[in-house]
C-alpha cells in the first residue's frame, strides 16, 4: 500500500511540509501525510469531501515537492508526472502499485537523458521513486491542451471512464429508453454521453448530472453545450451515495460503476441503487444497465415495489425499477473508493 512506502520516504526526508499531492489517495495514504500540511489535488468529490486538507482541481503554480499518486490510465499518469515536474523540478515522487503499471513508468523515467532518478523504494506490491530534472523534461509527456473528439460531437480527457469512445453499455441503455418527462438524474454521468442522448427528449424539464470526476463532468458540460435547450441539463461534482436533489425525481438512469481500484466491487453498484430510491418520488422510476454477473436483483427487490428485466444482450442487463418503498435508505452509504471504473 502506499501509505507503508510513504512512512518510509518521511523517514528519509523525502516528503517536505506543504508538498502538491497529485491523485486521488485513500484514507491511509492521508494519514501518512499528516501533519506535513500537504495540498491535495484531486478530481474526486468523494476524495475532496474527505481529505483533512483544502483539495481542488486546480494545480497550484509550484510547491516544495510533488507527489504523484499513479492513476491506472497511462496516459494521465505521464500527464501528471509531466505536470509534476514543472511545479516541482527539484523533488518530484511517484508512487504506485505494480498492477497500476508502476514498473513501467519507472523503466520509462530512467530513459529519460534529463532526468535524476533515485533508487526506487519497493513495499506493499509497489514501488515509489523520486526524480528531478528540468521544468520542462517531460514536456512529450504533457496532457493535451483540450479534450479529444472520440465522435462527432462528443469530446473527453484521458482517465476519465470510456476516454477513448462510447461505451457499449451505455450505448445499449440509450437505445432501450423510453420517452421521459419531468425532472431526473444522471448518476455517474461520465463525460455526459447518456445525457446527450436524453436532451433530445424536449419532454424532459430538468436533467442532474452527478459525476465524481470533475475532469469527465467538465467534458459532460462541453458534450452538452450543443444539445437542445442545453440550460435543462445541470452538473453537480457530487459522491453520488451522499448527493440529494433538489425535490424527489421523476426518473434516474445509470449505468453504475463496480470496481474500486482494479478489485471487483459490486457495493458500489448496490450504493448507487440506494441512493436512487432515495431519490425518486413515490413514483419515479429507475433505468440501469450492468454487466451479466453483477448480483444487483436483491437489492432492487429490497428497494423497489416492481422490478423489470428490460432485456439486454450476452454482455450486459437491462433492469428497470419503479415505486420506490417506503424503507429506502435516507442517505446514501458513504464508501471509499480509491478508483471509479465500470
Amino acid at each position: 500500500m502506499t501509505a507503508h512506502r510513504l512512512h518510509i520516504a518521511r523517514d528519509a526526508g523525502l516528503l517536505p511540509h506543504g508538498l502538491c499531492v497529485l491523485g486521488t489517495p485513500d484514507a491511509e495514504t492521508a494519514l501518512a501525510l499528516d501533519g506535513l500540511e500537504p495540498r491535495f489535488v484531486t478530481a474526486s468529490a468523494q476524495a475532496a469531501g474527505r481529505l483533512p486538507a483544502p483539495a481542488s482541481p486546480d494545480h497550484p503554480e509550484s510547491a516544495p515537492a510533488t507527489l504523484v499518486l499513479l492513476p491506472r490510465s497511462k496516459a494521465l499518469a505521464r500527464g501528471w508526472i509531466a505536470a509534476a515536474l514543472r511545479l516541482s523540478p527539484e523533488a518530484v515522487l511517484v508512487d504506485g502499485q505494480k498492477t497500476d503499471g508502476i514498473e513501467s513508468i519507472i523503466r520509462d523515467l530512467r530513459a529519460q537523458a534529463a532526468l535524476s532518478v533515485g533508487d526506487a523504494i519497493s513495499k506493499a506490491h509497489g514501488k515509489l521513486v523520486a526524480l528531478s530534472g528540468p521544468k520542462d523534461g517531460l514536456s512529450a509527456w504533457a496532457l493535451p491542451p483540450s479534450p479529444t473528439e472520440i465522435a462527432p460531437g462528443l469530446v473527453t480527457v484521458p482517465g476519465v471512464f470510456s476516454a477513448d469512445g462510447i461505451d457499449p453499455a451505455s450505448a445499449l441503455l440509450a437505445a432501450h429508453l423510453p420517452p421521459l418527462k419531468g425532472e431526473g438524474a444522471d448518476l455517474g454521468a461520465g463525460w455526459g454521453y447518456l445525457a446527450t442522448e436524453l436532451m433530445v427528449q424536449s419532454t424532459i424539464q430538468r436533467l442532474h448530472l452527478v459525476e465524481d470526476d470533475a475532469r469527465a463532468l467538465d467534458c459532460a458540460r462541453l458534450n452538452l453545450a450543443s444539445r437542445p435547450a442545453p440550460e435543462r441539463a445541470i452538473y453537480h461534482w457530487a459522491d453520488v451515495t451522499t448527493w440529494r436533489a433538489p425535490r424527489p425525481l421523476d426518473f434516474i438512469v445509470m449505468n453504475p460503476p463496480f470496481h474500486s481500484g482494479r478489485a471487483a466491487d459490486p457495493d458500489l453498484g448496490r450504493a448507487f441503487i440506494d441512493s436512487a430510491a432515495r431519490l425518486l418520488g413515490p413514483s419515479g422510476r429507475l433505468y440501469l444497465v450492468a454487466n451479466r454477473h453483477l448480483p444487483y436483483e436483491t437489492r432492487l427487490t429490497e428497494l423497489f415495489k416492481n422490478v423489470t428485466d428490460m432485456g439486454g444482450d450476452a454482455r450486459f442487463k437491462l433492469i428497470s425499477a419503479d415505486a420506490p418503498k417506503r424503507s429506502a435508505p435516507k442517505g446514501g452509504a458513504r464508501l471509499a473508493r480509491p478508483a471509479r471504473s465500470r
